[in-house]
């Protein structure tokens, strides 16, 4: 038993390869479904494969015996799709892994349609088929991407439909294998290219009809995950109406045909025309309906009293305007007049009381020379000088005392 490696004690790379060699012949036989990538015939005894993984990019060297390859009712061929018992080898000199097959099985259609199966219930499950996925596709797109066979007939379809039915149309197109081993792989680069594209608006994934075998491809897995990851909206046209492959589940439209595909992307441009006209005749009678409308609101708003003899309500509002004046008039002369009489009372009054009235009676003021009124004759002296006011007028006066006067 070798000791455990350490930094003191590494193991030689011979002691690794032979470690692991054992640890692979200790797996034993098993059961691996794959499809035929590349097969050589070289030699005379042995037969040597690539088998690959539809569903990624993986694949391992087989090599069997001629009479295993070369069994009776057994077709393989390159891109056939086979179950290969076989006891994996690890080929310690180049520090290679392979299988050694011991039989091999070609899948039947049966067993190819229950592997699609699951894998549709698979991605089912993963929600990939959701209908809230689906994205609607765009009106009239300036650019359509298309992926499908160089010169092929869906090509060819897609193209001359959309193009009589929008002439404005332009197309990306990919050409890509659209049957065989690598289909699969070329699809999706394709479909990638013109996901990355952005002046892409949809893009239609066509082929024509074809058998269960021939349109494999297009229920690989990893074209169903490529469709589910772009961003871009997807039309698949594969196949004949009765064909269904799992890249149709996955697409955000799927159309019958290529014909059907070209129907769905692009509008028919007579079509649109008549459903302008239609538009703009039903716009003009609304436009037209609206107008009369208003003219009919105007005439009659225009025939109303008010607007149609606007002096009508001047000839009653000159009238009370008239009667309003006539009697301001009376009360303002009614008012003058009480201020007058009272103004008369008042001036009879105040003339009854003054001072002047007093002196037309005969009274009189005597005044000092400063003014202040003598109500004393003590408060003046001899040879005083005063002013005596009478209702006439004034009179100078100087005081002389008579014996025995105050």
């Amino acid at each position: 038993m070798t000791a455990p490696s350490s930094p003191e004690a590494p193991w030689p790379v011979r002691t690794v390869a032979r470690k692991v060699a054992e640890w692979i012949g200790r797996l034993g036989e098993v059961w691996v479904e794959g499809q035929v990538a590349q097969l050589s015939r070289r030699g005379a005894a042995t037969v040597f494969l690539t088998l690959r993984d539809p569903a990624a990019d993986l694949s391992v060297p087989v090599t069997c015996a001629r009479d295993v390859a070369d069994r009776p009712g057994l077709e393989l061929t390159e891109g056939a799709r086979v179950i290969v018992r076989a006891r994996p080898d690890y080929y310690v000199a180049r520090g290679s892994f392979s299988l050694r097959a011991t039989e091999i099985r070609a899948v039947g259609l049966g067993e190819l349609l229950a592997r699609i199966e699951r894998i549709r219930r698979l991605l089912g499950a993963e929600g990939l088929f959701d209908a809230a996925r689906k994205r609607p596709l765009p009106f009239a797109p300036a650019v359509v991407g298309l992926v499908t066979g160089k010169d092929s007939a869906a090509e060819r379809d897609v193209l001359v439909t959309a193009r009589r039915r929008w002439p404005a149309v332009r197309f990306a197109v990919h050409h890509s294998l659209v049957q065989g081993v690598n289909a699969a792989a070329s699809v999706i680069d394709g479909l990638q290219r013109l996901d990355r594209d952005p002046e892409v608006e949809v893009i239609v994934l066509a082929r024509g009809g074809g058998s269960v075998e021939d349109l494999l491809p297009f229920s690989d897995e990893g074209l169903v995950r490529a469709i589910a990851a772009c961003r871009t909206p997807v039309v698949t046209a594969v196949g004949h109406e009765t064909d269904t492959t799992l890249v149709d589940h996955v697409a955000d439209v799927r159309a019958a045909t290529p014909t059907d595909a070209a129907h769905r992307v692009v509008p028919e441009i007579g079509e649109q025309r008549r459903l302008v006209d239609g538009l703009r005749a039903r716009a003009r009678h609304l436009l037209t309906t609206r107008i009369e409308q208003s003219e009919r609101w105007l005439e009659g708003v225009r025939s109303r009293p008010v607007l149609a003899d606007p002096e009508r309500l001047l000839h009653g509002r000159a009238d009370d305007v008239v009667a309003l004046r006539d009697r301001a008039r009376r009360t303002l002369t009614h008012r003058v007049e009480t201020a007058e009489r009272d103004l008369d009372h008042a001036r009879a009054r105040v003339t009854a009381l003054s001072p002047q009235a007093t002196l037309q009676r005969g009274y009189a003021l005597v005044q000092r020379a400063d003014g202040a009124l003598v109500r004393d004759p003590g408060e003046v002296a001899d040879d005083e000088r005063l002013s005596v006011r009478v209702a006439g007028g004034r009179l100078p006066v100087r005081v002389a005392r008579q014996d025995g006067d105050p």
